[in-house]
């Protein structure tokens, strides 16, 4: 062979670490054929050969399918070319298994039945243009056909939820539970009545009314409440009830009894949905935003306190 050393198939095993039943394997699909053959019959393999086999085994370790392979050693493909697409498809398998992890935690964290589990897995499998087809037509749902204002169509739209490639595991549970709740008329029905103030985070009626002096006494007598963690119906609050409403009532001119209580809740609960509230916060966590403190639970807090004490008396 001109002083070209051959190689027995056993010894192409010794130097590529891959059995001789795979090397035989190679050899009789064509990937790599023998160089030529002992008197004996044996298959017998020169340095190319080697070299060829040592490259198979590099490019069938990084995952490339065997028919690539053979694209590449025939030189219809170039190791660069291979390399690069294959790397667009591990990102894309990473993307996804970072996707089942989350959705993993998720549901070990909440101890999710088969069937939120499997519901859950459904709705994080969507393609990112499946994910903004189900906003858009939550969007379309609710304010297609109301004549809304489209500044408030507009800042819904420059809110979509969009998931991330790599979510965290409270993403991918924000996501779950948004998908859900747009697909709920009722829900639909809220955020039309409610859109414009949270979109546009625009004062309600009775903050303009009553003044900045009183609204901020209120505000941070109520964050302080609960932050405590004190029961709006408890005995411990109805003190600062109290003193809330005669500041209110003083400001329009009303007596602090039951009807005044009545009224002053409806004002605070007309804008401020609890459903409503939830959907925003989660466009926030989904789109990995800074959660925006907002006034709605502590007005929350002050409107359960009002219509659960309606027959007291100030």
């Amino acid at each position: 062979m001109d002083g070209t050393t051959l190689y027995s198939i056993g010894e192409l095993s010794r130097r590529t670490g891959l059995p001789v039943r795979t090397i035989r394997f190679y050899s009789d699909s064509g990937v790599v054929a023998p160089t030529d053959r002992s008197p004996a019959g044996y298959r017998l393999y020169d340095l190319d050969a080697l070299l060829r086999l040592e490259l198979v085994r590099t490019l069938r370790e990084l995952g490339i399918d065997l028919a690539t392979v053979q694209r590449v050693l025939r030189r219809e493909l170039t190791v660069a070319e291979v390399a690069a697409a294959h790397a667009d498809a591990v990102d894309v398998q990473i993307r996804m298994l970072r996707l089942r992890r989350s959705v993993l935690r998720v549901v070990a964290a909440s101890g999710s039945s088969p069937e939120e589990t499997k519901l859950m897995h459904r709705l994080t499998q969507l393609s990112g243009e499946e994910r903004r087809r189900l906003i858009d037509d939550f969007l379309d749902g609710t304010f297609g056909t109301t004549g809304a204002d489209p500044a408030v169509v507009a800042m819904m739209r420059a809110a979509t939820p969009d998931l991330p490639d790599d979510p965290s595991t409270e993403q991918v549970a924000a996501w779950v539970e948004l998908a859900e709740m747009v697909g709920d008329e009722d829900f639909r029905a809220r955020m039309r009545r409610t859109a414009g103030h949270h979109a546009g985070r625009g004062s309600l009626d009775i903050e303009i009314r009553a003044g900045s002096e009183v609204m901020a006494f209120t505000r941070q007598k109520l964050a302080a409440a609960g932050e405590s963690g004190i029961d709006p119906l408890s005995e411990e609050a109805a003190p600062l009830v109290d003193d809330i409403v005669r500041r209110f009532a003083e400001v329009f001119l009303r007596a602090p009894d039951a009807k005044f209580r009545e009224w002053l809740a409806r004002q605070f609960a007309e804008a401020h949905d609890p459903r409503v509230d939830r959907y925003w916060r989660l466009v926030w966590v989904v789109n990995g935003w800074e959660v925006v403190p907002s006034l709605i639970p502590v007005y929350a807090w002050l409107v359960e306190a009002l219509l659960g004490d309606r027959g007291h008396a100030a």
